[in-house]
Parts: structure tokens; C-alpha cells; sequence
């Protein structure tokens, strides 16, 4: 099925970039500022990162966003400063101190109770996160002087280590978790086991399921060779293929007739020793470009996202 006609001035892109979004910077802005450079028929981000928390920020272009839930259900890794004595209602800078100790945790006693926030742990988000309360935003209730009362859930933490202590005030931490982790409420957490307080003082995101800092590019960058470019053709180095996000899947391999029947959402009976009988979800190719992400099923191939690339 050949892609409908690109709207006036749009560019048809399709893959990844990976930006080093900076400090200070909304997602939705950085967005923004990408769209001015490749005015791109179609982009999206997979999971917005805090203004005042730095780096990884995929974002998808064009196909991409067909891919995009599986980038945002992988693994993130986060670097994060931790400040003692002093917890505030954002659990960040941002907010205000609403309580404070002259405590403070040495390594030894830090590293000793890290174990209890890693595995699968209940976490009671902060109450200014985008989770929704009776249809509004938590964070929109709390800066209305409500309120907000936000149930605990489960989360995974796969990895937690102390990397350093700055000084007696400052300790910064590595984070590897799953979905729906929040890093803010990990500190305060941490502050009150401890016997102290604690809030976040600086945020970094590392890690967003396959991409990481070698896939990173600042906006300073891409703006200073938007510049220079003759055309987008000139910054496409900077986008990586779609099938960067299928990292991880199985790779079912077809025949050009069947790349066809699956480009029209026909399923496909799977012929060989090595094909599996049933699979949760995997992803078809040909010629190594992906044609379809989907389900096995009785040794048969069922597209769910059709892919034309």
C-alpha cells in the first residue's frame, strides 16, 4: 500500500531521534523546537521527561509512532541527585519545604536499605504528577490548594545503587525501573526510611528501553546543522531506523508474497523448523525491512500494526 501524498511544506520521515533534551525544557517544547527543524508529516515522543530533568527524550517520526508503546514499556535508567534534610510538596526544587531534619544518612546506611526499594515495591506517586484524579490532573488539584490523596502501586525497581556522596547533603543514585516509576517519590521514599528527609535536586535520563546516551543528540546540535542544511535530506544521519524500537522482539523472517498479504492485514501460516508455533508478540520483516509487529498463533503469523516502510 504505497503512503498517501505528504501535506504541503511536511516531510514524510520515518524512524527515530533520540534527543538530549536540556535542562529547563518541556517535552511538549522540545517537540516543538523538532518540528521547526524536519517539519515531519507525523512525530510524537515516547514519554514526556520533566522540565527540570535532562536527556534521553526519543521521539518518533512518521511509521515510528507505531512502535512508540513498545519504547515506552521498556526499561528507563535514571541518574538522580538526592539532597538530605528537606522534603518538599514536588518532591524536586520546585516546590515547597514541607518538612525537615538535621539527619543525615551516611553510605553505609544508605546502601543498607536500598534493597528494600528494589524488586516489585508499592509507591504512592506525587501528588504533582499527571496522574488523573476524577478526571483531572493530579498535578492541576494541587496547585489549586486541594487536596490530593494518591493510592500506592506497583512498581518495578530492577536496579537501585548509591553511585556517590557529594558531601554530608548530597548523595546521587542509578535507578533502572519499569513503567510508572517515579524517581521524585523514590527520594522522598529513600529521605523518610532513613530517618531523614530528602527531595530531588537533579534529574537525568539515561535510558529509555533500547536507546540510550550513544543514540543522543542536543538540540543545540541539531539546530546548529538545521543551519547549515540544504534540505532535511541533510539531517536524516540523525534518525535511526524504525526497527531500532523492535529491539528485543522475535524476528520472523517472510517471503515477498507474504510480506505482501501481510501488508494487507491477512495472516500468514509460518512454514519451517524454526518458526514458532505461538508467540505473544513479534514482528515480521523481509529483506530485513519490518513489515507488520503482531501475534502467533497456531504457527500462524496475525499483523496487528502494519508497518510500510
Amino acid at each position: 500500500m504505497a503512503r498517501p501524498k505528504a501535506r504541503r511544506n511536511r516531510n514524510p520521515i520515518d524512524g527515530w531521534l533520540v534527543l538530549d533534551k536540556p535542562y529547563g525544557l518541556t517535552s511538549n517544547d522540545a517537540l516543538s523546537r523538532i518540528k521547526r527543524i524536519f517539519h515531519p508529516e507525523k512525530v510524537g515522543h515516547a514519554g514526556t521527561l520533566d522540565p527540570r530533568a535532562s536527556g534521553c527524550l526519543p521521539l518518533a517520526f512518521g511509521e515510528a509512532t507505531k512502535t512508540v508503546s513498545l519504547v515506552m514499556n521498556g526499561r528507563k535508567v535514571y541518574r538522580f541527585e538526592v539532597t538530605w534534610g528537606a522534603e518538599t510538596d514536588t518532591d524536586d526544587t520546585e516546590g515547597m519545604v514541607i518538612a525537615s531534619s538535621e539527619l543525615r544518612p551516611g553510605p553505609d546506611e544508605i546502601r543498607a536499605v536500598l534493597p528494600e526499594f528494589t524488586g516489585t515495591i508499592l509507591q504512592v506517586p506525587p501528588k504533582f504528577s499527571a496522574i488523573k484524579v476524577g478526571g483531572e490532573r493530579a498535578y492541576d488539584l494541587a496547585r489549586e490548594g486541594e487536596v490530593v490523596e494518591l493510592e500506592a502501586r506497583p512498581i518495578d525497581v530492577h536496579r537501585l545503587d548509591l553511585v556517590e556522596c557529594l558531601d554530608a547533603d548530597r548523595a546521587v543514585f542509578e535507578a533502572e525501573c519499569g513503567k510508572g516509576t517515579y524517581v521524585r517519590a523514590l527520594a522522598r521514599d529513600l529521605g523518610r526510611r532513613l530517618g531523614t528527609r530528602g527531595h530531588v535536586t537533579e534529574l537525568r535520563r539515561l535510558l529509555v528501553g533500547p536507546f540510550g546516551e550513544a543514540d543522543m543528540v542536543g538540540l543545540d546540535e541539531l539546530e546548529g546543522a538545521a543551519a547549515e542544511a540544504a534540505g532535511v535530506e541533510d539531517l536524516l544521519d540523525f534518525v535511526l531506523p524504525v526497527r531500532e524500537a523492535l529491539e528485543g522482539l522475535p524476528e520472523i523472517e517472510v517471503s515477498a508474497d507474504d510480506a505482501g498479504r501481510i501488508r494487507q492485514g491477512v495472516a500468514i501460516l509460518l512454514r519451517g523448523r524454526t518458526a514458532p508455533l505461538t508467540c505473544e508478540q513479534a514482528f515480521a520483516s523481509h529483506a530485513g525491512v519490518p513489515v507488520a509487529i503482531g501475534s502467533v498463533e497456531k504457527g500462524r503469523f496475525q499483523p496487528a500494526r502494519v508497518l510500510h516502510l
